[in-house]
């Protein structure tokens, strides 16, 4: 299992796994790609336009097309699905549904990565159905490649963790335009105020991963009593404001997850 994998449609999210696991010393020829619309693949990866163009000598399929697009694509990939691992990055896609969808596929296994998959930095989380311990391990090991990969117990909680870790880095970058857009706003040049909201973002969580101390107790460590940097946090913490409008944020994701299933 997972000794040759075809990607299916190889967008941002699949190019940048692809990327990774590349970067991460595997072998391009364990890798294919179906995608009509892509340009080109890595060196050494086979691109396929037409699922009857694929010679069937994978043993494992990732699937990374929109989940709005599974009852249009599905019934056209059963051939190259069957007896086949299926991973599916579809968000908001059930195990159910991919059964559903896909049931001759020897397993199912629901993927959720970020960007950083790229860079080898990116939290994976997995849950499936249909995996003896072998096959688990085996998954784990693939996956684990592109950062850090953790089984989920429970898929009732997948949506939120896609909140999480999968839609994450688009609210951190968000908040470090935001913190260079508001040092702009208060009389310091863009240029300079970017290259220092990029630098102090990437410094602290370095630190904060490297730390033995959790990032709560690091923002107490900054902030001298009475200090520049407390009256800061006094603002933020007020009501639990920043965590309140977290809260909301990962809310709004999560649910978006579960209509994206609802609409499938």
């Amino acid at each position: 299992m997972t000794q040759h994998l075809l990607i299916i449609g190889c967008g941002n999210m699949g190019g940048a796994m692809l990327a990774g696991w590349l970067a991460a010393g595997e072998s391009p020829a364990r890798f294919s790609v179906l995608d009509p619309a892509l340009a080109e693949a890595p060196a050494g990866v086979a691109l396929y336009r037409d699922g009857a163009e694929v010679p069937g000598t994978h043993d494992a399929v990732l699937l990374g097309f929109k989940p709005q697009q599974l009852g249009r694509l599905g019934p056209g990939l059963q051939g190259v699905t069957r007896g086949r691992a299926l991973f599916s990055l579809l968000a908001g896609i059930t195990l159910d549904q991919l059964a559903a969808a896909f049931p001759a596929a020897g397993a199912h296994v629901r993927v959720m990565p970020n960007l950083a998959a790229r860079i080898n930095k990116s939290p994976v989380i997995l849950a499936g159905r249909g995996l003896d311990a072998g096959g688990r391990d085996a998954v784990f090991a693939l996956f684990d490649a592109l950062g850090s990969a953790v089984w989920l117990a429970d898929e009732a909680r997948f949506d939120l963790v896609t909140a999480l870790a999968g839609s994450g880095p688009g609210f951190v970058y968000r908040f470090i335009d935001a913190l260079a857009g508001a040092a702009a706003d208060l009389g310091l040049d863009k240029a300079t105020a970017a290259a220092l909201a990029l630098a102090t973002v990437e410094g602290a969580a370095a630190l904060a991963a490297a730390s033995d101390v959790d990032p709560a107790t690091l923002a107490d460590r900054v902030a001298s009593p009475g200090g520049m940097t407390r009256e800061g946090l006094d603002v933020l913490d007020e009501g639990a404001a920043l965590r309140r409008l977290l809260a909301a944020t990962l809310r709004a994701t999560a649910e978006k997850g579960a209509a994206l299933s609802r609409g499938a």
